[in-house]
C-alpha cells in the first residue's frame, strides 16, 4: 500500500480522493464480466470507476487481484456479539461487510428491565450463545427495540449491521413468563403490535419467528415463538403490510406430505396479500422451497430462499466436545480438565474403556449447542479447509477398526487438534447445487454469532469461491460474486450497496482468486467470561474496505470502525426495503 499527499488541486479541476484502488480486475456484482479499472473513493462512497490519474490519501495497488463489492450475509445472530466484538469476527475475515441479524425469532430486545433472563432463555440453548458471555458482554441499556437500535448505533463497528426484531423476545415483552406457556390474548397481541410498529418505525429491518422443534430452552421447553398460533403471526405480518415496512423471515419444520399443498398455498397467499417480502430456508436441497418460491412469485408475492454451499453441519473435537461426552465414562474422563482428559486418552487401558463405552452406547437426540449423535458415514475429518474429506467410516474401514477407535487414533495423530464435521442430514451435492442455481435463491446462511462452539459458517463465502468456483468450476467468479453481493442486497432491500457503481457505499473486497479460501478452524476461549468459540480465518485477501476505510489488511483487522447500523424504512413502489 502506498500513500500520496492528501490535498485538492482546484486550479486544474482535479480532486484527490480519500482512497484509490488501482489496476484491479473489477467485478461489479451485477454478473457482468470483469474489467481492469481504478476505483476512487471520497466520503465513504465510490466517486469514480475507470482511469483515475489523481492521487488518493491512501492508495492500494490491486494488480493481480479482483476487486468486488463487500459480501452481504442475510442470516446471522450477532445481536449480542456486536457489543463485544468491534471487528465482527469471523465474518470480517471472509469478506463480509454487511450482516442481517435477529433471525429465527431470536433477539435480545425488547426486554423488560427485570426480565433479561427471558430473552436469554430463548437464545441460550437454541443458538448456543453463552449466557455467561451475554451477562458479561451485553450492556442491557435498553428496554424497547428502538432503544436497542440506539445502543448498537453507539458502539464501534467495523462492519454494517441491520437488525430484525424477534418474535420470542416480542412475546416475552408482552406476556412475561406466560409467553413460554400460553397463547396470546387480545391485550397481549395489541402490546406486541404496538412494539413491532415502534420497532419498524425506528429502523428494524424486519420481523422473524421460529416454529421448529429444534428450538428449545435449556429446560427442554419450546421457545416462546413456538407457543404462538399461526393467526398471531398473520396479525403481525399484516401490520408490516399496513406499514409497508420490513421483511419476514421464519423457520418451521417441513409439513407432512398430506399437509404440504395446503401449507404452501397458505404461505404463498400471505406473502402476496401482505406485500411483505418473505425469507425462507432452502439449505437441504429439497425441491419444496423452490416450488414454494415459484408459487409465491406466480401470485405476485416476493419470497427468497437462503441456500448453503456445503450443508449445515456441526463440528466436534477432542478440544471442544464430542458426541460421546454425554456418556458417564467420558464425562468422568473430562471431569478433571482438558489436559487430564487428553492424557487419559493417551493411556491404552483407559482409552479402551472409553472406546468400548462409545461403541455400545445409545444416543439421544440433541439440540442447540450439544454435540449431535455420531453418524460415521456423514462425519468427515476436517484435515483440509475445503473438500474432498474422507468420512470416519471410510477411514475406519481402511484401517480395519471400529469408527470410534478410528476417531481416537485420528485425534492422537493430530495432537487432538483435528475437527470432525457432520452434516445435519445427508448432503446431496447435486441437489444443493440445483438450489444454489435456482431463481429466487441467495447463497447466505452463516448463522454467524450463534452455534459458536460447533459451527463456523462465516466461511461459506470463501468456501463458495475456493470449492465451487475454483475447484469445481460450477460457477464463474462473476456469478459467485453476484450471489454474495447484489443478489442479497436486492432480497433484503439494501439499495446503496452490493454493486460497485459510482455513488454507492464503498464496501469493497480485494482478493486473489487463485488463493482465496478458508483456513482450518481453531478453538478459542476469547468470548466474555472466557466462553469458547470456533475461530476461522481465511487466505487470499489483500484488503477489505468498509465505507472507504480499510478494516482488514492481509488477514489482520486494522482497528478501523467505519461500520454503521443500517435502519430500515418503508418500502418504495418497487417493493424493496429502503435504507
Amino acid at each position: 500500500m502506498g500513500s500520496g499527499e492528501y490535498g485538492r488541486e482546484w486550479k486544474w479541476g482535479l480532486v484527490d480522493f480519500d482512497l484509490v484502488i488501482r489496476n484491479g480486475s473489477v467485478i461489479d456484482g451485477t454478473g457482468s464480466l470483469r474489467v481492469v479499472a481504478d476505483i476512487a473513493v471520497s466520503d465513504g462512497r465510490i466517486s469514480r470507476i475507470g482511469e483515475v490519474p489523481e492521487r488518493g490519501q491512501v492508495e492500494i495497488d490491486a494488480g493481480g487481484y479482483v476487486v468486488t463489492p463487500g459480501f452481504i450475509d442475510g442470516h446471522t445472530h450477532m445481536d449480542a456479539q456486536v457489543f463485544w466484538d468491534a471487528a465482527g469476527t469471523n465474518s470480517c475475515w471472509h469478506g463480509v461487510t454487511t450482516v442481517v441479524m435477529g433471525n429465527c425469532g431470536f433477539t435480545i430486545a425488547p426486554v423488560r428491565a427485570d426480565a433479561h433472563h427471558l430473552a436469554v432463555r430463548s437464545i441460550e440453548r437454541s443458538e448456543d450463545i453463552s449466557a455467561a458471555a451475554m451477562a458479561a458482554g451485553v450492556p442491557w441499556d435498553w428496554t424497547t427495540f428502538a432503544e436497542y437500535l440506539d445502543s448498537i448505533d453507539r458502539v464501534p463497528k467495523a462492519i454494517n449491521y441491520a437488525s430484525n426484531i424477534g418474535h420470542s423476545a416480542l412475546r416475552s415483552w408482552a406476556m412475561g413468563e406466560r409467553a413460554f406457556r400460553e397463547q396470546a390474548d387480545a391485550a397481549d397481541l395489541d402490546c406486541m403490535k404496538s412494539e413491532l410498529a415502534d420497532a419498524l418505525r425506528a429502523g428494524a429491518w424486519g420481523f422473524t419467528t421460529s416454529r421448529t422443534v429444534h428450538h428449545m430452552t435449556p429446560d427442554g421447553d419450546p421457545v416462546a415463538s413456538r407457543l404462538a398460533n399461526w393467526s398471531e403471526v398473520e396479525e403481525l405480518i399484516g401490520l408490516m403490510g399496513e406499514l409497508d415496512s420490513g421483511v419476514f423471515q421464519f423457520v418451521e419444520d417441513p409439513p407432512s406430505d398430506a399437509e404440504r399443498i395446503a401449507r404452501d398455498q397458505e404461505l404463498a397467499r400471505l406473502a402476496a396479500s401482505s406485500g411483505v417480502p418473505f425469507i425462507i430456508g432452502a439449505t437441504s436441497g429439497s425441491t419444496r422451497p423452490l416450488e414454494l418460491i415459484a408459487e409465491t412469485t406466480s401470485l405476485g408475492g416476493t419470497m427468497t430462499g437462503m441456500t448453503h454451499p456445503r450443508g449445515i453441519s456441526t463440528m466436534s473435537s477432542f478440544m471442544s466436545q464430542l458426541p460421546f461426552d454425554m456418556l458417564p465414562e467420558w464425562a468422568a474422563a473430562r471431569s478433571d480438565g482438558q489436559e487430564a482428559f487428553l492424557q487419559r486418552l493417551r493411556e491404552p487401558e483407559t482409552r479402551l474403556v472409553l472406546i468400548e463405552a462409545a461403541q455400545n452406547a445409545q444416543y439421544d437426540a440433541t439440540y442447540g449447542g450439544e454435540a449431535r449423535p455420531p453418524v460415521f458415514d456423514r462425519m468427515h475429518v476436517l484435515d483440509s479447509p475445503v473438500p474432498p474429506h474422507r468420512t470416519v467410516a471410510e477411514i475406519a474401514a481402511e484401517r480395519g477398526i471400529d469408527p470410534v477407535q478410528a476417531m481416537v487414533e485420528i485425534g492422537l495423530e493430530s495432537n487432538f487438534e483435528v475437527f470432525f464435521v457432520q452434516t445435519m442430514s445427508p448432503f446431496d451435492e447435486k441437489a444443493v447445487l440445483r438450489s444454489m442455481k435456482s431463481p429466487g435463491t441467495v447463497m447466505t446462511f452463516s448463522d454467524s454469532g450463534a452455534h459458536v462452539s460447533q459451527m463456523s459458517d462465516a466461511s461459506i463465502f470463501t468456501h463458495l469461491l475456493a470449492y465451487w468456483v475454483r475447484d469445481r468450476g460450477e460457477f464463474t467468479l462473476e456469478e459467485a460474486i453476484e450471489m454474495m453481493t447484489s443478489a442479497p442486497a436486492q432480497a433484503w432491500g439494501f439499495t446503496d450497496r452490493g454493486v460497485l457503481r459510482e455513488g454507492m457505499v464503498a464496501d469493497i473486497n480485494i482478493f486473489d482468486p487463485d488463493t482465496v479460501a478458508p483456513e482450518l478452524p481453531t478453538l478459542a476461549h476469547d468470548l466474555p467470561a472466557g466462553a469458547r468459540r470456533i475461530v476461522q480465518k481465511s487466505t487470499g485477501f489483500l484488503a477489505t474496505v468498509v465505507a472507504g476505510e480499510i478494516t482488514v489488511r492481509d488477514g489482520r483487522s486494522t482497528g478501523a470502525t467505519p461500520g454503521r447500523l443500517l435502519r430500515g424504512k418503508p418500502r418504495s413502489k418497487t417493493g424493496k426495503v429502503n435504507k
